[in-house]
Parts: C-alpha cells; sequence; structure tokens
C-alpha cells in the first residue's frame, strides 16, 4: 500500500511538472478534448468551424512541444522560453487564419497539416542531441517508451473506469452510453498527452540525469521484440524484396505501381528498427545495423527506377512525389549510415523534418508540382489529338479511347483539387459532369467503361400512397446481380409460420415467392417478364411512375403476393443487360 501510494505521489508530481513544462501544449490538447466532447454532444456532423479548431489545436500542441526542446536544448535560446510560447501561439493563430477561408478540410490541407506535424516530431526527436551532450538513439527510445506506457496506461485507465461506469448502470441508476464516449476523450487525448509528456526528461541537463537514465534504459523486453522478432521478420522480407529484383532482371517486366508502397513501408519500418536497435548489443542488431543500410540502397535503387517509369506514363500526382521524395531521403540515409552505423542515426531525423519540409513550401511542394504536370500531361495529350491548338480548345468526338480516358481521369483529378481554374483554354464555370460532351466533344469516359452502356431507370413516385387492403404482412426486399440469394424473412399469420425470399435466377431476373416453414412454395411470380415488358413500354420518369403501374399480383391456392417496385435499374451493353430490382412485397393468406 505504501508502494502504492509513492507511485502515484511521484506520478502525480510528474503530470504537474509537465503541465508546467509544456502549457502550452496541454492547453491545445484541453481544447481538442473539449471540441471532441462537444461534437459528441451535438451527436451531429460537426461545424466547419470545429475542424479548423481542432486541426489547429493538435498543429500548435506540437508546435510548442518542439518550441519547448529547442529552448531547454539551444544555448542562445534558453533565456527566450515565453517568447518561443508567444511566437508558438502565433504561428498557431496564424495558421487557423490560413484554414478560415477554406469551404472544407480537404485532402491538400489534410496533408499539409500531417507533413507539417510528422516535420515537428522529428525536430523534437533531434533536438535533444542538437548539443552533443545526448545520445540520439536514447532519445528516440526514451520517446517510444514514453508513448507506449502513455497508451498502456490509458487503457487500463479508461478500461477500469468503463468497468466502474457499467456497474453503476447495473446496479444503481441509468447511465447514458453517451458517458462512455466523454470518458474515452478525456483519457485518451488529455490524459494520454500529459501522461506522455511527463514520462519526457529534461535531456542534458544535470538535475534531470537519473532520471534521463532511467527512462533511457533498454528493457529486455523490448531488445527480444526487435532484435529477435521484429529483425528476422526485416530480414525475411528484405530476401522477399531481393528475389523480386532478381526476377525483374531476367524477365525485364517492371511492376505497375505496386512495389512503390511496398518499398515505401520497408524503408520505413527498417529505419524505425534501425534507430531503435541502436541501443541492444546482441548479435542480431549489431549484425542489422551494419547490413540493412548497404541492402536498403540498391531496394530503393529499385523503387526509384519503377516510380521514375510512372512518371514518365502518367506524370506527379502526389502519392508519386511523395514515393519519389521518401525514395531520394532513404537512398542518401542508406548511403550515409552504411559509412556512419549508429553516430549517423541523428541525421535520420533531420532530413525527415528537411524533405518534409520542403515537400509543403510553394513551388516545390506535392500539390503544386502535381497540378502543373498533370495540366502539362493534359495539354500535350490534347495537342496530339489535334483538340488544342494555340490555347483554343476544339470538340472532337472521334477522339481515341485512350484520349477520352486520360482527359476525363485528368480533369476528374484537378476538379478534386478546384484546379479546373488553372486550364485557361476551358469555358469559364466549366462543369466536368455536365459540359463534358458539348467542350471537348464526347462524355466523361472511365476505364473499364463500356461506350455502348446505356442506363434507365424506373422509379415509384415520391409520397404515392400503397394500397394494402386485403393483405396480411409487407416488407422491403431488394435483389442485385452481385447478390445469389437474399435472406428469407421469417413471420407468422395466424400462428403459422412463413417465410418469404427473393432468389436470384440471373442478370436480369429474381423471384420471390412465399414458403412454408418447411420449404414448401405456396406462392411466388418471376420479375424479368414484368418488368421488361414496362421497360419496353415505358419513358424514364423524371417524376416517377404511379403504384398502379408498378405493380405485379399474383395468387396460388388462395395465397396472395403483391409486388410494388420502388425502382427498377437497367444498364445494358456489348456483354448483356443487367436489372436490380427495390420492392415492397405483400403477401396474404386464405
Amino acid at each position: 500500500m505504501k508502494q502504492f501510494g509513492g507511485f502515484i505521489k511521484t506520478t502525480g508530481k510528474d503530470l504537474w511538472r509537465a503541465i508546467a513544462r509544456f502549457p502550452l501544449t496541454v492547453l491545445c490538447l484541453a481544447g481538442i478534448t473539449a471540441i471532441s466532447c462537444y461534437v459528441i454532444y451535438l451527436r451531429n456532423t460537426p461545424p466547419l468551424i470545429l475542424e479548423k479548431l481542432a486541426l489547429t489545436f493538435l498543429v500548435a500542441a506540437i508546435l510548442a512541444m518542439a518550441a519547448q526542446f529547442a529552448v531547454e536544448n539551444v544555448s542562445k535560446l534558453g533565456t527566450l522560453r515565453a517568447a518561443a510560447h508567444i511566437v508558438s501561439a502565433a504561428l498557431a493563430v496564424g495558421f487557423f487564419f490560413l484554414l478560415r477561408p477554406a469551404p472544407r478540410i480537404g485532402s491538400e490541407i489534410g496533408v499539409r497539416s500531417a507533413v507539417a506535424v510528422f516535420a515537428l516530431i522529428c525536430a523534437i526527436l533531434w533536438l535533444p542531441s542538437v548539443n552533443g551532450r545526448t545520445d540520439f538513439n536514447r532519445v528516440a527510445l526514451t520517446h517510444f517508451k514514453a508513448v507506449f506506457t502513455s497508451a498502456l496506461y490509458a487503457a487500463v485507465l479508461s478500461g477500469g473506469i468503463a468497468a466502474i461506469i457499467s456497474a453503476v448502470d447495473i446496479l444503481l441508476f441509468h447511465v447514458d452510453s453517451v458517458v462512455y464516449r466523454y470518458m474515452l476523450s478525456v483519457v485518451w487525448i488529455l490524459f494520454a498527452g500529459v501522461c506522455d509528456l511527463s514520462l519526457l526528461p529534461e535531456f542534458g541537463r544535470e538535475e534531470d540525469a537519473q532520471r534521463e537514465e532511467r527512462a533511457g534504459k533498454y528493457p529486455r523486453f523490448l531488445e527480444i521484440l526487435i532484435s529477435y522478432i521484429a529483425i528476422p521478420l526485416m530480414g525475411a522480407y528484405t530476401v522477399v524484396l531481393t528475389a523480386y529484383f532478381v526476377k525483374i532482371l531476367i524477365t525485364h517486366k517492371w511492376p505497375s505501381g505496386q512495389l512503390g508502397p511496398l518499398i515505401l513501408a520497408y524503408s520505413a519500418v527498417g529505419l524505425v528498427l534501425l534507430v531503435l536497435a541502436s541501443l541492444a548489443q546482441n548479435r542480431f542488431a549489431v549484425w542489422y545495423r551494419r547490413l540493412f543500410p548497404k541492402a536498403l540502397v540498391p531496394i530503393v535503387i529499385l523503387q526509384m527506377v519503377s516510380v521514375g517509369i510512372r512518371l514518365r506514363a502518367y506524370g506527379v500526382t502526389e502519392s508519386r512525389y511523395y514515393l519519389a521524395l521518401f525514395g531520394i531521403f532513404s537512398l542518401v540515409i542508406g548511403v550515409i549510415l552504411s559509412f556512419r552505423p549508429v553516430a549517423g542515426n541523428r541525421l535520420i531525423a533531420l532530413l525527415a523534418a528537411g524533405f518534409a519540409v520542403v515537400s509543403i513550401i510553394p513551388p516545390v511542394d506535392a500539390f503544386n508540382v502535381s497540378r502543373h504536370s498533370q495540366i502539362s500531361r493534359l495539354e500535350r495529350i490534347l495537342q496530339a489529338e489535334g483538340m488544342l491548338s494555340g490555347g483554343v480548345l476544339t470538340p472532337k468526338s472521334s477522339a481515341s479511347e485512350e484520349t477520352k480516358k486520360e482527359t476525363t481521369s485528368i480533369l476528374s483529378y484537378l476538379d478534386g483539387r478546384a484546379a479546373l481554374d488553372q486550364l485557361s483554354w476551358l469555358p469559364e464555370n466549366f462543369e466536368i459532369y455536365e459540359d463534358m460532351e458539348t467542350t471537348f466533344g464526347f462524355a466523361s469516359t472511365y476505364s473499364g467503361y463500356d461506350p455502348n452502356t446505356k442506363y434507365s431507370q424506373l422509379f415509384l413516385a415520391p409520397n404515392e400512397p400503397l394500397a394494402i387492403s386485403g393483405y396480411d404482412v409487407s416488407t422491403n426486399l431488394n435483389s442485385s446481380r452481385y447478390d445469389s440469394d437474399n435472406r428469407p424473412v421469417s413471420f407468422t399469420v395466424r400462428d403459422i409460420a412463413y417465410r418469404m425470399s427473393v432468389s436470384r435466377i440471373s442478370d436480369q431476373d429474381a423471384r420471390v415467392s412465399v414458403q412454408t416453414a418447411d420449404g414448401t412454395e405456396l406462392v411466388g411470380t418471376d420479375l424479368y417478364s414484368f418488368s421488361r415488358t414496362l421497360i419496353d413500354t415505358t419513358p424514364d420518369s423524371k417524376s416517377g411512375l404511379p403504384a398502379e403501374q408498378l405493380t405485379l399480383d399474383t395468387e396460388q391456392n388462395g395465397y396472395r403476393l403483391r409486388v410494388i417496385f420502388q425502382s427498377i435499374n437497367v444498364d445494358s451493353g456489348s456483354s448483356g443487360m443487367n436489372i436490380d430490382y427495390s420492392m415492397t412485397v405483400l403477401f396474404g393468406a386464405p
């Protein structure tokens, strides 16, 4: 009991110390927690302003943390703690005002923010080793242990509180289930964040030397996990990639895009393992530190060749930009670590932060480079097709299928990034889904698209009343070409058990039936004959059809079945006709 009391006292002291050391970071974590709780209270889609505030608090929390480490480890900033936090707060406010005009938090804002946070985290890892008093590998290990420990504490705490709330709900009085969500927000955002901060010593400070040594001690469990499980798995993965490399050299067939993400994951995980294994002294760790950088270089060269082929064929996109950038980073790090193992590890964080910053600063950022690349590629395609000359676009209905597909793909890409206005030769207020055919001479065309495919739909008019007199049961059923059979609906009428089901017969037809409990059919009907007659004789209606026109009745041995179609969706092309059904089915027993 005395030891438990001492643990609580020490933990509480460390938490208060973290709050005093990282006040702005803790304030931002509290802000994120408050927003999370308010969104839970709303039980609806949060307003856009809250999303922007939450993102601002996240960036500000990491920025303030980096500022504190800079003050602690850069001698010239030692007396400027207040100024550093004021600058951090000012930058956070500026970030919010940059976000404020945005109509939504799209992919560009999300990626830029994520990359900025990643760069700040790299700076947090690198700064304690800037003066040479602290080993970078020990700093990284300390952060890794802090994250793992705080997550473990949060898991235990949230599980315990959840059990208490559940007991109160069962034994004493009702507790709304939303309380669990409030609790998880507070524990996993505020408590876990502050707990992580409390486990970080002031690196290089004599007064905190004992705490730093304890925090940077290499656990036996981690040594086993890294050295005897993770490293052998990485070795096996390296063998697979090497074998694939040999296969490419023999067959001269390059992969079509799947290699980049595999090698990116290999490089990222391998470098993290390299840092975590740098303090271990067993044979597996020593050999891994020696061999991984040398194995990384040829594998990354393979990735770069693969990415280069994709860039020449399809131009730059954000994903290819980051694949290429990470490939260059991995290649540089691999060469450095081949000559300076362990000692060069601190450059991993420094170079990663540098490359990340470059990727979000115009005009060489991922989004600007990608937009300009795709615009240039689109213009080359249209010029080769004879559709674009002297800045004037000429519609061409006879353009090749490849031109149609590539044009549609690039325009969709640019439209998703609000970049169509950068095409000076496009009409003003061009809408890709409405103006494509009049502007380019052909409709939007996608890969796998059959130009002979025609679509039609018949559907029930909105708010149409349904006649149900004389029937005992009503249910909604659906039948799609992708569903072989739907689960039957069981019900009883006057204490007799029945089952209603819809079974797919072909791409066009389905059968609705009612059976006894043992599966004997009592009444049923196929749908295709009725629906085909309806399709052939009824023009498409934007306002829908009356229920009488969409009703199919059948009767057998006194059992009545009525099918009222909610919608009939048809597509026909070179591969044939497909029909999907959505319907309300009524059943009456004698």
